[in-house]
């Protein structure tokens, strides 16, 4: 068949539509094809990511610790460029001079930090645990006189305490009997390979201090290049949304976790003298339980909590409750006054959805899911909100949710969206503009 001269261009159009439908059904063919594959290779494809996380180690540490770092050293370099700036002429060379002594200085302080948790704080850690390990019979012994004593003054709740006491001690031989010997079993087989586990620990931690300092020096850089790509690949649109969530993410991501560090130490410090005030045993050794455990959100004070009393109550029950007490009241200090005034409300999220994303996070990534779900979280349920926002300010409908507590339902008829709430008639297309410019304003 011949195309004449004036009927090529109808004819393309007429078998577009047909070949943006097959590769259309090409691509979908292919990515069912692939999500099989690789859900039956699940195996090899999870040992294969293991592998390369292994190979990466120093590098992930570096980024963490240019993380961690990095608030400290822009904290310095806010203060030190304007003064460089003035000493020198050449307002490049400043910045890079500037950068390069705070990368020194955050350093330093890391270090610092690191020094002194392991000149002070693990020598008495030590003492406090041997301590514990010796007079750990003894004090087992001191609780079962404690106890028999008290079942035989007290006759009505006499029997229930000593069967409380059996099933537990039934429990425990059993525990010892199947689940710690097998448990010794298995260290035992890691105590070979320990000391080679440590020194590859500290040299990925040196490592990812080098490392450290070039993404630190560079991070410009990387971030410009990122953007690049972004502007390269996606529509302008689309690129500015991608990176204003990009940024929103780092401003929650680091907000809570350098919130959380500084909000646990203060929390393990004031343990720590209260315990001390008070003569509890165990105080310092106490006190870092309460303060690393306090920066998993919601149940960290808790999981802290449990342990330590456990170590007190074998000393003294009554020292036990009053630390019980002691805790409680301190959480609540830190709930309603420390926490907020340090996090505020970095995250977004109400107490139930920091609960589920605890949950979540723990049941699937075990303390560090704990600790990284919330801000995880928060990204996702900022990044649904921005585009649940989108549609309804798309449609001109209200886009926040205090407005929809009172509708019952939206009726459009032609140009109009009629409101139509629980307790009133209706709220017309007006106000419901005006309350729109009121949102877009604030």
């Amino acid at each position: 068949m011949t195309l004449k001269p004036n009927q090529p261009s109808s004819t393309k159009e007429g078998i577009k539509p047909y070949l943006y439908m097959g590769i259309a059904a090409f691509l979908v063919i292919a990515a069912s094809v692939t999500f099989f594959f690789l859900l039956f290779r699940i195996d090899e494809i999870s040992n294969l990511f293991e592998k390369i996380t292994s190979i990466l180690q120093p590098i992930i540490y570096g980024f963490v610790i240019a993380y961690l770092l990095n608030p400290i050293m822009m904290f310095f370099e806010e203060k030190l460029l304007p003064i460089l700036k003035k000493k020198m002429k050449h307002t490049k060379r400043a910045t890079i001079v500037t950068r390069y002594i705070c990368i020194f200085v955050a350093l330093i302080i890391g270090i610092l930090c690191l020094y002194i948790l392991g000149s002070f704080i693990l020598p008495e850690l030590m003492v406090s645990i041997t301590g514990i390990v010796k007079a750990l019979p003894g004090q087992i012994e001191q609780f079962t006189e404690w106890t028999t004593n008290l079942v035989s003054s007290n006759k009505e709740l006499g029997p229930y305490i000593q069967q409380g006491i059996m099933k537990g001690t039934e429990y425990m031989e059993n525990w010892i009997q199947t689940d710690l010997i097998e448990k010794l079993n298995t260290w035992i087989g890691f105590f070979a390979t320990g000391v080679i586990g440590v020194v590859n620990v500290l040299k990925n931690l040196i490592i990812g201090i080098i490392v450290s300092i070039y993404v630190l020096s560079e991070k410009d850089r990387f971030a410009a290049q990122g953007k690049m790509i972004m502007y390269a690949i996606f529509k302008e649109r689309t690129a500015n949304t991608i990176i204003d969530t990009l940024r929103q993410s780092n401003h929650i991501f680091s907000g809570f976790i350098n919130g959380k560090i500084i909000d646990s130490t203060i929390i393990g410090i004031l343990c720590f003298f209260g315990l001390t005030i008070f003569k509890m045993p165990y105080p310092l050794l106490v006190s870092v339980i309460v303060g690393v455990t306090n920066i998993i959100p919601f149940f960290g004070p808790y999981i802290g909590a449990i342990p330590s009393a456990l170590l007190i109550l074998f000393v003294s029950p009554i020292h036990c409750v009053y630390f019980v007490i002691f805790i409680l009241i301190l959480q609540q200090i830190d709930g309603n006054i420390i926490g907020p005034a340090i996090l505020g409300d970095s995250t977004g999220l109400s107490a139930f959805w920091v609960i589920f994303s605890i949950l979540l996070g723990g049941g699937l990534f075990g303390i560090v899911g704990m600790i990284i779900g919330v801000p995880t979280f928060a990204v996702i349920y900022y990044i649904i909100k921005k585009f649940i926002s989108h549609c309804l300010s798309k449609r001109e409908l209200l886009y926040t949710s205090e407005d929809y507590k009172t509708i019952e339902r939206i009726i459009r008829k032609e140009d109009q969206v009629i409101y139509k709430k629980l307790d009133s008639p209706i709220l017309c297309t007006e106000e419901k503009n005006e309350t729109n410019e009121k949102d877009k304003s604030k």
